[in-house]
């Protein structure tokens, strides 16, 4: 098409954004229209509507099928943290015109947030009962973007972090540790070395991470390399799979102590890598009361759990 007619995307309107990202989600343009009370032609046209806008094709067609291109996939996702901060505004107006206490928004790691996590925000709701509370886990760099944009309140990073849109609070430290079988005959030792680790199969979490390479490292410095049986990328598996036997997991402390049940022990691995956690703000949101009695909350449940090691 030609320059002169494409037209802004906020021109638009949110619906039209609200399609495109229902059509992304269910891969189909007869379950959003079902979804967004529209009809099949009606999201057609709307998907039509917005490729003429843009400049560019939103998805391609394979045998009646909507197969989302890499520039719409790209547009699309954009567009869904667009609407999250929208649906925000709308909490937020609804909020103010009910007198309510509130709404907090949190995202985490996949195991902080099935770990210690649960704790924090039960203790938080007790204390604030009226609080709408929205816990999301994703990637590193998801995260990032979300703190980053203020899609979300806060969140929970692993350090270290880098850039300077956002505001970081150290929290709290863990080492690394080895979960077993109780019968295992390396449970009768305090702390689990590479070198007494040589011959046993490792349930390590994904390759690629900072931590990872620091494993490495670790048995680098006794001439050895991980006998890597399964790489895995939650504590929550790396531990239910030590149960069943297949072998030795090297996972974070204070993230696995949860699942250290049905038989299994915990073992200090040496030397030792430390994991360290913030709490992580934009640079550019001011602070509130919900944030700030949130942090609260979990440094005191941090400071009992690492009390315990």
């Amino acid at each position: 098409m030609r320059p002169e007619e494409r037209r802004p995307l906020a021109t638009l309107g949110v619906r039209a954004l609200e399609t495109l990202a229902e059509v992304m989600r269910t891969g189909s343009a007869t379950a959003a229209a079902a979804n967004l009370g529209m009809t099949q032609p009606g999201v057609s046209r709307t998907l039509a509507q917005l490729e003429r806008a843009i400049g560019f094709d939103l998805f391609y067609r394979d045998r009646g099928k909507l197969v989302p291109t890499k520039d719409g996939r790209l547009l699309a996702e954009e567009i869904e943290f667009a609407l999250a901060g929208l649906q925000r505004v709308s909490n937020l107006a609804a909020d103010i015109a009910n007198s309510a206490a509130g709404e907090l928004s949190v995202v985490a790691p996949p195991s902080f947030s099935e770990g210690v996590l649960p704790m924090i925000v039960a203790n938080f709701l007790q204390k604030h009962p009226g609080v709408r509370f929205n816990l999301d886990t994703r990637s590193l760099e998801t995260s990032r973007a979300m703190i980053a944009t203020r899609v979300v309140d806060c969140g929970f990073m692993k350090m270290p972090i880098a850039g300077d849109d956002m505001h970081c609070e150290p929290l709290v430290s863990s080492d690394s540790a080895c979960v077993l079988p109780a019968h295992h005959p390396l449970a009768a030792h305090e702390a689990l070395t590479p070198d007494l680790l040589r011959d046993e199969p490792l349930i390590l979490l994904g390759s690629g991470r900072q931590w990872r390479i620091q494993v490495d490292q670790a048995f680098a410095g006794y001439n050895l390399y991980p006998m890597v049986a399964v790489e895995t990328h939650t504590h929550g598996s790396a531990c239910a799979l030590a149960a069943r036997g297949v072998g030795i997991a090297l996972v974070n402390r204070l993230l696995a102590r949860s699942y250290v049940r049905d038989g299994l022990v915990m073992r200090t691995f040496l030397p030792s890598i430390t994991h360290q956690y913030a709490f992580v703000t934009s640079v550019n949101r001011r602070g509130s009361r919900l944030v700030s009695a949130f942090l609260e909350e979990a440094r005191a449940v941090l400071s009992k759990n690492t009390a315990m090691d």
